[in-house]
């Protein structure tokens, strides 16, 4: 009979280690949003986890508001450092809020503090023997009267494209994609992504909403579905166990 127990014990804990954590960090377009059953805002990183079998585990610790200076400062990525563990994932997708250049608690300059702050969550996800992914921010709904999709990030995306090519980091051009996608509906069709209602036209707004920064249900299981086809692509051989655990 204790043999049997044992057994049982070993099995069970094979089973818990095999398993993988893909920790996400980032700002509200990848947060989870309270009361998901009747909020329309959703982060694309709440709706990872049914894209992967059971031996992946999404942790999102992204959090509204927050540039990769606030994520830092609040010690929310302290937080994760020291649960980090050999073969997780540390997806990192920042700027929306490092662009905010009036706010001295997230702003940072693209090609200083941002860039070394990208550098830290890189270097120190590896001292842990962690895999670090970096995204450019989704682009944001901002069509001009021409029709032409006009990008908003800056050199923010420059910056953690050239962090990934000198670090050799996995990379997926997030902003790129979300182009097409946002370009592929058009103006007005876009407008499905994200948040637009009229009053009382959706429960959870008693007034006109007009957001084209933040994704609808539709926007993030989207955006989800580009990152997956986007790891299924990648080359590395740390992602192999990533894209062996896509359903």
């Amino acid at each position: 009979m204790k043999k049997y127990i044992l057994l049982a014990l070993l099995i069970s804990t094979v089973s818990f280690a095999q398993k993988t954590t893909l920790y996400t960090i980032g700002d509200s377009t990848m947060a989870n949003k309270k009361d998901p059953d009747k909020n329309p805002e959703h982060g694309w990183a709440q709706v990872l986890q049914p894209f992967f079998k059971d031996d992946i585990v999404v942790v999102n610790k992204a959090v509204n508001g927050r540039s990769t200076k606030s994520f830092i400062n609040e010690k929310r990525w302290d937080s994760i450092y020291k649960k980090l563990k050999k073969g997780d994932y540390v997806f990192i997708e920042f700027g929306h809020n490092d662009e905010k250049i009036e706010d001295s608690t997230r702003y940072t300059n693209p090609h200083t503090s941002y860039r070394y702050n990208l550098i830290r969550f890189v270097k120190e996800s590896r001292e842990k023997g962690a895999i670090p992914i970096l995204l450019t921010s989704i682009a944001r709904r901002n069509f001009n009267e021409k029709g032409v999709l006009v990008p908003t990030h800056g050199d923010y995306p420059l910056e953690t494209r050239l962090v990934a090519q000198e670090y050799k980091v996995p990379f997926i051009d997030l902003e790129y994609y979300t182009e097409l996608l946002e370009q592929s509906y058009g103006p007005e069709e876009s407008k499905q992504l994200h948040l637009h209602f009229k009053a009382g036209e959706n429960a959870y707004y008693d007034k006109d909403k007009a957001d084209d920064t933040h994704l609808s249900l539709k926007g993030a299981t989207e955006i989800a579905q580009i990152v997956i086809n986007q790891i299924k692509e990648q080359k590395d051989s740390s992602m192999k166990r990533l894209q062996k655990a896509i359903k």
